[in-house]
């Protein structure tokens, strides 16, 4: 949907959509801290 300026509105699935990705990113890099965390330390570390 558009708005008169031409903006796209944002329904209340979107801000879902949006909540979903944002979980999905953190679990996604949590575990991969998870998984590489013997790398991660020893490059903190450094």
């Amino acid at each position: 949907m558009a708005t008169e300026e031409g903006a796209e509105a944002i329904s209340p699935l979107d801000d879902v959509m949006e909540d979903i990705r944002r979980e999905l990113v953190r679990r996604v890099a949590a575990n991969d801290r998870d998984s590489n965390r013997d790398l991660y330390d020893a490059l903190e570390d450094k």
